[in-house]
């Protein structure tokens, strides 16, 4: 049975988003061992901030607890959580029955991702599976809510309630593949869309104005905190795809405060996101507790 806390965070996300407001989520990573309680505590200071908050599926392919299981328990602490599911480490058949037990537990916003490669992370021997990738993932989740599993068999016990989402990079350096790729996860039943870490803002009005503009779904800008000049630098070196440009490196450097200095370009670009798309998806990687600073800094304040 649910308890009070689950019933009141269960699909808020989704009634925010059918309301047209502008969504605020934010990035957590499930622990790396038995202990939840700091993601519990890091997750509480969020509450009454944003919508909901993401729960990474090994993100870089780095070993985390299970987002299925961190999700469960966040829900029980009235989180209500967007649980993100990779394929990179789950057959078909693995996937459907997570995706079950997600329904269960009232888990209900999935964002569905292909999965960073196993060589990116902690374990670069361990056997990737990739049965299948972001979109398909995409279809069978319709396919679920419709009350079929992947072979088109009724699954006997009751269809899905999920509210899907996928990932989108508006800085990608191939136009017709992002075109492509965002139609084609559409198509295949995405809800709404979270970006990855966008430093170009010309990139995604470009994006916004030219390709999603056609299309009614909510778009995320990723907001990520950078807490010095030598971390953005890493970021630039191990994340595919991203380049935070030289002259905020040299605003971060140049800082008395760095962190503060981060807080503040984080705030800014909030704002821009703000006047450009529908929301901002928040990544504080391990300072969780300075989002909702953040988001007083860029005026950004309760949700309903």
């Amino acid at each position: 049975m649910q308890d009070s806390h689950t019933t009141s965070t269960l699909n808020n996300f989704r009634k925010a988003v059918q309301a047209g407001e502008f969504l605020v989520t934010a990035e957590v990573a499930p622990p790396k061992g038995g202990n939840i309680t700091h993601t519990i505590e890091m997750t509480a200071t969020l509450k009454g901030r944003v919508h909901a908050v993401n729960i990474t599926d090994g993100s870089r392919a780095v070993l985390g607890m299970s987002p299925l299981a961190a999700s469960a328990i966040l829900l029980q602490h009235g989180i209500e959580p967007i649980c993100q599911f990779a394929c990179r480490d789950r057959n078909r058949i693995g996937l459907q029955a997570d995706l079950m037990g997600a329904h269960a537990l009232g888990i209900h916003n999935i964002l569905a991702l292909t999965g960073d490669p196993v060589k990116a992370g902690d374990h670069p021997d361990a056997k990737a599976v990739f049965d299948l990738e972001s979109i398909r993932l995409l279809r069978l989740i319709r396919n679920m809510n419709e009350g079929m599993n992947f072979n088109n068999k009724t699954l006997n016990d009751g269809a899905l309630d999920l509210f899907a989402g996928a990932a989108v990079d508006p800085q990608s350096k191939s136009w017709s593949g992002l075109q492509s790729r965002f139609e084609k996860k559409i198509e295949a039943g995405a809800q709404f869309f979270q970006s990855q870490l966008i430093t170009d803002f010309e990139k995604l009005e470009k994006f916004m104005d030219k390709i999603a503009s056609s299309y009614n779904k909510p778009i995320l800008a990723g907001i990520f905190l950078l807490k010095s000049a030598k971390n953005a630098q890493f970021i630039n070196r191990v994340v595919p795809g991203v380049n935070i440009p030289d002259h905020i490196i040299e605003r971060l450097a140049k800082a008395k405060h760095p962190l503060q200095e981060g807080m503040k370009i984080a705030a800014e670009q909030v704002q821009m996101a703000r006047n450009l798309c529908h929301g901002v998806h928040i990544m504080a990687v391990k300072k969780e507790d300075l989002i909702v600073p953040i988001l007083d800094l860029a005026g950004v304040g309760r949700v309903s």
